[in-house]
């Protein structure tokens, strides 16, 4: 499906990017590529992660280090969240790891967090953390183009991947009407996200952001009908506690 999704939305955001204006810079384009560039490897890594060792591990791992890495970033760099808004960091790093997790099912053997899936882990979550970071680089002035060069960077990735891969196939029917669906939501998350990083501080809106698996969880649970175990309940209680305590800080 990124096969047809991705591209979707580099055009989506290259148009957004015309229409809005801003400066095209040496600074939207480089961070923008290297936004892009850390998007597609912590794609790659945290899908291979997932296809060779335990889901249970592998994703509320990436998940915490997603969140961590610009909270870090952030505080090295002196921002200062209040108490209140620290706390609910703390609270929000929990949940994502809660919300994150994936029961193992008894019947099937579990893959074994080998040390290439534990590097593989520890990068996709690194890179996707550094996504954060080099887009809030990205100079004011400049628009939306920072998020147009990114797709163009992370377009470039899949497409060299799935070459590789031998998987280079279009989607067609539903999944092709999905992708597209899915194009117009990640413009839309994309523009949001980029707004969010100039109105507030990296460790604040990066560690929100994280907490997107608790949406996930919701819709499964409203759509699919799915069930989920008690951590997930918790987590996604710990997340609205969180958000709580970030946006009152």
């Amino acid at each position: 499906m990124v096969l047809l999704s991705y591209p979707m939305t580099m055009l989506l955001l290259g148009g957004l990017a015309f229409g809005v204006g801003g400066t095209v810079s040496a600074g939207a384009i480089g961070w923008g590529l290297a936004c892009g560039v850390a998007l597609g490897l912590g794609g790659w890594w945290f899908y291979a992660a997932l296809g060779s060792g335990p889901i249970s591990v592998v994703s509320p791992l990436s998940a915490v280090l997603t969140a961590g890495v610009p909270v870090l970033v952030g505080l090295l760099e002196g921002e200062r969240p209040s108490r209140i808004a620290a706390a609910g960091i703390v609270l929000a790093l929990v949940a994502v790891v809660l919300v994150s997790r994936q029961a193992t099912d008894a019947d099937v053997k579990p893959h074994r967090f080998s040390p290439k899936v534990a590097w593989m882990t520890v990068g996709a979550g690194v890179a996707f953390g550094l996504n954060f970071v080099f887009i809030d680089r990205a100079p004011v002035d400049s628009g939306l183009w920072p998020l147009a060069f990114a797709r163009i960077a992370a377009v470039v990735l899949v497409f060299v991947f799935a070459t590789g891969a031998g998987e280079l196939r279009l989607p067609t029917g539903v999944p092709m009407r999905l992708a597209l669906l899915a194009a117009l939501l990640d413009t839309g998350a994309n523009v949001a996200m980029l707004l969010a990083m100039r109105g507030s501080e990296l460790s604040l809106v990066s560690v929100l952001i994280s907490l997107f698996p608790a949406v996930t969880v919701l819709l499964a649970i409203a759509v699919l009908r799915e069930r989920v175990h008690r951590a997930q309940v918790v987590g996604m209680l710990f997340a609205a506690v969180s958000v709580a305590m970030i946006t009152a800080g």
